[in-house]
This record gives C-alpha cells, structure tokens and sequence, in this order.
C-alpha cells in the first residue's frame, strides 16, 4: 500500500468510508490509490489538466492494478466528473482563490450535483475558500493544521447538510474570543485564521501567523519609505491588520496541555 505524506493523510483521514472520490488536481494519483487499496473508497475518479501529471496518475493507477476501479481523466477542474457520480470531492496543493474558482465554475456546471463533502487544501489564501463555503452553504465540519518539510497546511472538511446556514452562522460567531472588536472583525478573523483551529489552537497555528506578522512588518516598513498618500493608508491598513491578529496571538491559550 501507497505510504502518504503527513499532509494527503490528513485529507484521507476526512474521506467518508463508503463514499466515491473525486481528487481533482490528482498529479500523481496518490490519493485515490491510497483511499482504493485502503479499502476506504470502492472507486475513484482521478481529474488532471496537463499531460505529463495526467499520464503519471494513470501509470499510478495501472502499476497498482487498479485501473478497473480508478478512472483517471484530463480535464479542467470538475468538468472531468459527471453530476451525481462522485460523493466526495478533494482538491489540494493549489493557491484557495482559484480553489474557489474551481469550484463555482463546477457549481456552475452543476457538477457538484450529489457531491455529499468537500475536503479542500489550499496552499494559500484559505479564507477565499471558507467564504465561497459560506456563500454556497456548505457546513465547515472540520479544519486541521500541520506542518511537514518546512511548510504549514491547513485542511478544510465541509459537509452538505440542510441546516447548513444555522450552522456556520453558530461555527461563526466570534463571541468566544475575547478580544475588543465588534463581531464583524471577529467574522473576519474566523475566516482568515479558521473557526474550528481558533477554538482548539495548536502551537503551529501560533508559528503560521507569527511569520504572517513578521511579512506584514516587513511590507509596512517598506511602505514606510514611501511618501505616497496611498501607501500610508496601505500602511495603515496593515498596521491594524498587525494589531488584531497580536491580540488574537495573545488570548489563545496555546500553552495549555490539552491543546497539544
């Protein structure tokens, strides 16, 4: 059996056992041969747009002996599934803007049609993601954090449900952070740094946002330089930005035994 990166575990860790997955962005295909020789998934559907990734997935598939039960397509996005066909859906290793892309552009399509969960890593910019999850209705159930080879990953696992809005509404509410800002900021800090790690904080959620403040010190110092009108109210901008993810640093009680 495939061994996986601590990182495209976490991400099989979430798929439903039963469920058929769709890895969209497969490269190599370790994830759907993973959840197939684990006996996870009874199929899978590996989506890969260029050639050379798209030829590895399908020697992956085949030199597994699986290609009966993994359908290795090329294709744009979600357009290589069919609705209804695949009940879960992972996407990983791409910047969370055009994470989010991909799939309105698949909503849109209506490829999404049957998909029951989604469990999504983006690289970058993980709050675009958790807002088109709001925006479309899809209960954020579960995030993890880790750090592997030098590099932190965040993974999102978001579930259909009917009561999905009343859900986020309550996984969005800031009231549990006592810091002085009005809920509106809170929301904002929830979608940027995560509701569900905010809430169970690990020391490596502290060591992502640390160098997070360390780059916005860096760009306001460099905006320091300028004498332009629009760079002091860029600096400005990020000096506030510093200051409520300081006093967000501050209150989360990252030292408590439970926590780690």
């Amino acid at each position: 059996m495939l061994k996986l990166s601590n990182r495209l575990q976490t991400i099989a860790n979430y798929v439903t056992a039963g469920s058929t997955a769709a890895d969209i962005g497969s490269d190599h295909a370790m994830l759907p041969v993973y959840l197939l020789q684990s006996g996870k998934c009874p199929s899978a559907i590996a989506g890969e747009l260029n050639a050379g990734p798209f030829e590895a997935a399908k020697k992956q598939g085949a030199d597994a002996g699986l290609s009966h039960r993994l359908s290795v397509r090329q294709g744009d996005g979600l357009q290589v599934l069919q609705p209804g066909e695949a009940d879960t859906v992972t996407i990983a290793g791409m910047g969370g803007s055009l994470m989010s892309e991909i799939l309105e552009a698949g909503r849109q399509a209506g490829k999404l049609e049957g998909v029951k969960e989604l469990v999504l890593q983006p690289n970058v910019g993980e709050s675009n993601v958790r807002e088109w999850l709001l925006a479309q209705d899809w209960y954020l159930a579960g995030e993890s954090i880790l750090e592997e080879d030098g590099k932190i990953y965040e993974v999102l696992h978001a579930v259909k449900a009917p009561d999905a809005a009343d859900r986020n509404k309550q996984l969005y509410n800031g009231d549990f952070l006592p810091i002085p800002r009005p809920q509106e900021v809170k929301e904002v800090v929830l979608k940027a740094m995560g509701p569900h790690l905010l809430r169970a904080p690990k020391a490596v959620l502290a060591k992502k946002w640390r160098h997070e403040l360390n780059k916005l010190a860096r760009i306001c110092a460099q905006l320091a330089e300028s004498d332009l009108q629009e760079s002091a109210l860029k600096q400005k901008q990020f000096r506030e930005e510093i200051s409520i993810i300081e006093e967000v640093l501050q209150c989360l009680p990252m030292d408590k035994p439970s926590y780690n």
